[in-house]
């Protein structure tokens, strides 16, 4: 359901929607922030916070009392002894376009009463994506490491943060008291690498380089944190007993010349433009950086001003965190590979300098077809104004909620010299078979069938998924090892492992990775599927344009596969046969040519007739229709149905007992003609077929 408008909102919808939003937000925090393991992306998070502003702002008098507005990060867990910061830890308002850093810019010069054209230079700097740390030293030894928590209160993790080597032990040429900000973070090699050792000793595997450094951070064996690759960039401070120096630019090089790591992107800006141009050029470095970053944090320069400016209750006046768009970035496109699926399609995927995309890393994206590469649409027209895309183009990456990666733009001024133009196979990269383009189809397809060894694995995939066979302990990984090791080649091989491979010297028992239990299950499983519904094996024979709905319009129309078989086996263009599998209602000729064709091949229809001989297809059961009117009649609907959608009334007859066509030919008992009801009631006419209207169709079922 569509959020309403923040100006129809009643006083009461608002409160109950502010109530909801205050749960949901801190859930996403604890998450977040506690648990390190985040179920909402950052740019939900985001647009949830400004709408919960934007209703506070309209309503000012329901502000709750554990408003998110107020809130900072989490409260710290309980497995740590906890930390009062001195200097409470804030966080940063965002901008997220050109216009709000425009009106951050205006904002703090009305404040410090200064005009558009006075001088006001700020720092810009990479805003990590990591764990915020502050480390407190006294007489220049370190004595104390807190998280953020939720701003006043932090968990103690000295004896974790002592073990990362960005972290000085000691600092020379200090005041007594220093508090050094900053943020603990993962390199993306050593976020991959600590990925495959938990991958090795059966660990979960952290979904992103946040994760993994809050997660590593937060151990409560410092011993663990130790074995972690976490580094630390200093930004900012807390308590001091003397000044750094005047400047944030200046006081940061005083922190890098202390001994910490300081982001060598840091500039200073002398004006609003001058950041926008900062954050294009950090943008367009993002995936090359090897750390996470989620934007450009802004400050004003000059300390005093800093001073003078202030907080408000949860964030600096003087500060701003220019996001990156949550669902983009841009990297490098390292390679393209043509993969092989189970209709024979070729589909091109990118390979990509890996790039932390919406809280993931991405390293694959779709490519679709050969003219999605050329910058061409599906008819004809430019996309991404026309430029194709190139091994070693630098690209923008697009990924929302869970769609699939894909390419966005092409950055041409980054071109190498020696791009050339990607060149689509028109054969079979796996078998070297032909791979024609039929007219009117997007794809290019291999026509090397069950000799092609990409097209057998993924119909195998396919066939024991679990809309289709759904074979206990037979998965995807399984008939992939099994196929390679030549144990399976076609499904009516799964059926018989158990004769060939249940006993004897080569037992699936005796596998890697099984055992007694484990390939007795299997067996089972197999067995237990040898009964099957007429509609899961058609769907499992992995014909093109017959998905789920479309077995189940068969299975329903035939009753049996022996039924099905037989009028398919009658059918060809042009005669009446084929006019009757057309004449199925959600059957159109592209599907039956796609069934046609893949039960008439010699070669297929042997492998299919194999596998049935191991099975007891269970046949679909027709309503009885007893006492109907309409039992064993074939009615077509054309026209406006005023009293029922198109979808019940199709249900009721079939109900009945009927049978209900798309199509009027002869074999047509009843036409139920609506308003606008046109070629099929004057065929349905010619043929003396008997044609009422909604009323007496109603009627006549008992319904009116």
């Amino acid at each position: 359901m569509a959020e309403a408008t923040i100006e129809t909102l009643t006083e009461d919808a608002a409160r109950q929607e502010l109530a909801e939003l205050a749960q949901r937000l801190a859930e996403a925090n604890e998450d977040y922030h506690g648990a390190d393991y985040p179920r909402i992306d950052d740019a939900t998070y985001d647009r949830l916070k400004r709408r919960n502003q934007a209703i506070e702002a309209r309503f000012p008098h329901l502000k709750r009392s554990d408003s998110p507005t107020d809130a900072v990060g989490a409260p710290a867990s309980d497995a740590f002894s906890k930390v009062a910061h001195q200097q409470r830890m804030m966080s940063l308002g965002n901008a997220f376009d050109a216009a709000d850093v425009a009106d951050f810019d205006s904002s703090v010069r009305k404040y410090l009463g200064m005009s558009a054209a006075d001088p006001l230079d700020y720092t810009a700097e990479p805003k990590i994506d990591g764990l915020s740390l502050s480390l407190r030293y006294e007489d220049g030894q370190l004595v104390q490491a807190a998280t953020r928590g939720d701003g006043r209160t932090g968990e103690n993790v000295t004896a974790n943060a002592r073990t990362i080597a960005d972290i000085p032990q000691t600092l020379t040429g200090v005041g007594a008291v220093l508090e050094v900000r900053g943020e603990v973070y993962m390199h993306q090699d050593d976020f991959a690498a600590l990925n495959v050792r938990q991958a090795e000793v059966g660990g979960k595997p952290f979904a992103n380089p946040r994760n993994a450094a809050a997660g590593s951070l937060r151990q409560l064996d410092a011993t663990i944190t130790a074995r972690r690759p976490l580094r630390f960039f200093a930004y900012g401070w807390g308590t001091l007993s003397e000044p750094l120096a005047d400047t944030q630019f200046d006081a940061l090089e005083r922190l890098g010349a202390l001994g910490f790591s300081i982001n060598p992107l840091t500039r200073r800006c002398p004006s609003p433009d001058a950041l926008l141009a900062l954050y294009a050029e950090i943008a367009q470095q993002r995936a090359t950086l090897g750390y996470d970053i989620d934007g450009v944090v802004y400050k004003v320069d000059d300390l005093a001003l800093q001073g003078r400016l202030g907080f408000r209750s949860t964030t600096p006046r003087w500060a701003i965190a220019h996001k990156f768009p949550a669902e983009l970035a841009w990297t490098r496109l390292e390679a393209i590979d043509i993969q092989v699926g189970r209709t024979g399609a070729l589909s091109p995927v990118a390979r990509l300098t890996p790039v932390t995309v919406g809280g993931v890393v991405v390293s694959n994206a779709t490519l679709h077809n050969e003219d999605y590469i050329a910058g061409h649409g599906a008819k004809g027209a430019e996309i991404r104004d026309g430029k194709d895309i190139r091994v070693g183009d630098w690209v923008q990456v697009y990924r929302a909620g869970d769609v699939i990666p894909k390419i966005a733009d092409v950055d041409l001024s980054q071109r190498p010299e020696d791009a050339v133009s990607f060149v689509f196979p028109t054969t079979c990269p796996i078998c070297g078979s032909d791979a024609p383009r039929e007219a009117g189809d997007a794809v290019r397809r291999c026509n090397g069938g069950l000799i092609c060894p990409a097209q057998a694995v993924e119909k195998l995939k396919h066939f024991v998924s679990r809309a289709a066979f759904d074979i206990d302990g037979l998965g995807a990984k399984q008939v992939e090892q099994f196929a390679e090791d030549g144990w399976i080649a076609e499904p009516a091989d799964i059926f018989t492992l158990e004769a060939r491979y249940g006993s004897g010297l080569q037992q699936l028992k005796n596998r890697e990775g099984w055992g007694e239990k484990s390939a007795q299950n299997l067996f089972s499983g197999i067995r237990a599927k040898r009964q099957i519904p007429l509609d899961r094996l058609i769907f499992s024979l992995g014909i093109r344009h017959v998905g789920e709905a479309g077995a189940a319009l068969l299975a329903r129309h035939f009753g049996t596969w022996e039924a099905l078989t037989a009028a398919v086996d009658a059918a060809s263009p042009e005669n009446e046969a084929w006019a009757d599998l057309l004449s199925i209602d959600g059957v159109g000729s592209v599907m039956a040519g796609s069934l046609v064709t893949a039960l008439g091949q010699a070669a297929e229809r042997a492998s299919i007739d194999r596998l049935v001989a191991h099975l007891q297809i269970q046949p679909v059961a027709r309503p009885s229709g007893e006492g109907s009117p309409i039992a064993g009649k074939t009615i077509v609907f054309t026209g406006n149905l005023e009293q029922m959608t198109r979808a019940e009334a199709k249900a009721r007859a079939e109900a009945m007992g009927a049978k209900v066509s798309g199509s009027v030919s002869a074999k047509t008992d009843i036409v139920v003609a609506g308003p606008g009801a046109g070629s099929k009631a004057s065929k349905a006419e010619s043929l003396g077929i008997e044609i009422m209207d909604e009323a007496a169709w109603m009627a006549l079922i008992g319904a009116a």
